[in-house]
């Protein structure tokens, strides 16, 4: 299926420019292979489509060679990109988000495909990409900096922030572009230079977002090294946790992962933002409006076939309307579609591989032998249609209590319905758990909501009222706290973490007074 236009391909000159990456079975396929004797002593990464199990391109690992020419490179450039001014930065990076409008549907379209999310997903994460661009055009005209009262005479104190270095995100497969846009935006207006490494499940996407920012550095006469691409495994990335050179690292994915890389920035002294597992809950009480409650839960626990580090898994449900709630939801999964993620009628794609097949099934196993009860119909899907074996049903599952499997974050649609007698009890239901990323509560009665977004309530980074646990804006701060990492990427002031504070004192007086009055005379 020939789904990334000629003229997409065309534009962006990807067989040109990138040897190392050709489409596999599709119209440029013969030329494109011919490039790949450039790259016969690279690994290569293989991309398959979660939707039919073909391959989607086939892109060449980045060797140890090529990595270190990576970073030089980017090291080098930072030494340009940090003396340009904050606005023009920022003009590049607007220069970027217009590029992104004018490939919007068929970069959605290989997110999509590639990845396995719904069209409409797709769409929205370039959207996303779009949003967070105009976030930081603005941000580059407002790097605030403090200025404060000094007990000195004649003495000024200010602070300013200054660019860090080169900055390493790791992305995952679930958001392919989007994720790395939160971070590159805010870190080029920053006057950081980015280092990407991909999860190799996705590289092709990766491609295609690099080319199109290569493009805009070269229209502007800017140095490649501001936005670098590096495509291979968890090598790799241990390779970059452990660079030096690399002062910040940003690092989105499993908690298994996170304390692997938290742990080797730490041991160099470096910085790193870390976002990685969420099992959010969602708590509906007596005075919930239920039309609302249940759009919110069923957007949140089947959105990107459950592979949302926001995705809803646990819903904690007031006994009163627990029957009541489960009887709803219920009939509202028997309506899901599941199929090509390309066919809009489709509400649930694919799960991205094998592997995360076999976990729903490990799970749901575990589910029924620590007491649960399957109130849907489940399981993988095969036949026309499904021919990559990776459809699952969406699934519920009532649990007795909050056993460890519950307490367990499995990336696929399976929810866990809990019943509740008290607020109190639900706040600790919710809180019972090793991950801390997003949480919400649908109710109608003011002080519940209150409770609920006071100390006492949720402990995650993200707490609604009234709205799900999935859709964050691009505005506010994301990101949670326990084993989700404590890391904030996107809005609010996050943008501080990519950049290094200084504080300034300037005596223009003619005197040497001291500090907390201190007297040294000579």
């Amino acid at each position: 299926m020939n789904f990334i236009t000629e003229e997409f391909l065309t534009r962006l000159g990807i067989a040109e420019t990138l040897p190392g990456t050709w489409v596999g079975g599709h119209s440029r396929s013969e030329t494109l292979n011919k490039e790949k004797l450039l790259w016969e002593r690279n690994e290569i990464l293989t991309s398959r489509s979660p939707v039919d199990g073909k391959v989607v391109a086939e892109v060449a690992a980045t060797t140890v060679a090529e990595y270190e020419e990576a970073v030089q490179q980017a090291c080098q450039a930072f030494e340009i990109w940090r003396n340009v001014p904050a606005p023009r930065r920022g003009e590049v990076v607007r220069q970027f988000g217009e590029a992104l409008r004018s490939v919007k549907k068929d970069l959605g379209t290989l997110v999509s495909w590639e990845m396995g999310k719904s069209l409409q997903e797709g769409l929205g994460e370039v959207q996303e990409m779009i949003d967070i661009c105009d976030y930081a055009v603005g941000l580059s005209r407002q790097l605030y900096g403090l200025t404060m009262h000094s007990e000195r005479p004649q003495h000024r104190m200010y602070e300013q922030w200054h660019p860090l270095g080169p900055v390493g995100i790791i992305t995952a497969f679930n958001f392919p572009v989007a994720v790395w846009s939160w971070n590159a935006a805010i870190a080029w207006v920053c006057g950081d230079v980015c280092i990407w490494k991909p999860s190799e499940k996705t590289p092709v996407c990766a491609v295609v977002c690099q080319k199109i920012f290569a493009s805009i550095l070269e229209r502007n006469s800017l140095p490649p090294g501001i936005s670098v691409l590096i495509n291979g495994g968890a090598d790799l990335g241990r390779r970059l946790a452990e660079d030096r050179r690399v002062p910040l690292i940003s690092a989105t994915g499993s908690v298994r992962m996170g304390r692997s890389v938290g742990e080797t920035v730490a041991r160099r002294m470096g910085r790193s933002i870390l976002e990685l597992g969420g099992n959010n809950a969602i708590i509906i009480t007596p005075h919930a409006n239920l039309e609302l409650a249940i759009k919110g839960v069923v957007f949140g626990a089947v959105g990107t076939a459950g592979q949302r580090c926001t995705t809803t898994r646990r819903l904690i449900v007031h006994r009163s309307v627990y029957e009541k709630v489960a009887e709803i939801l219920v009939k509202a999964y028997e309506q899901l579609r599941i199929g090509n993620p390309l066919d809009e009628s489709c509400h649930v794609g694919p799960l991205i591989d094998e592997a995360a097949v076999e976990q729903y099934e490990n799970a749901l196993k575990a589910a029924v032998a620590q007491g649960g009860k399957i109130l849907t119909a489940h399981g993988r899907i095969l036949g026309t249609g499904y021919e990559s074996g990776c459809y699952v049903r969406p699934v519920i599952v009532a649990m007795p209590e909050q056993t460890a499997i519950v307490r367990e974050e499995t990336f696929a649609p399976i929810l866990y319905l809990l019943a509740y007698d008290d607020l109190s009890e639900a706040l600790h239901l919710l809180r019972d758990v090793p991950q801390g990323l997003s949480s919400a509560i649908f109710t109608d009665n003011l002080r519940e909501a209150e409770i609920f977004l006071s100390a006492e309530g949720s402990d995650c980074g993200i707490a609604n009222v009234n709205i799900g646990t999935s859709g964050a804006e691009i505005g506010g701060a994301f990101g949670g706290e326990k084993d989700t990492g404590g890391g904030r990427e996107s809005g609010s002031d996050a943008w501080k973490q990519y950049m290094r504070r200084q504080t300034n004192t300037i005596n223009y007086g003619h005197t040497m007074p001291l500090a907390q009055g201190i007297r040294f005379d000579f």
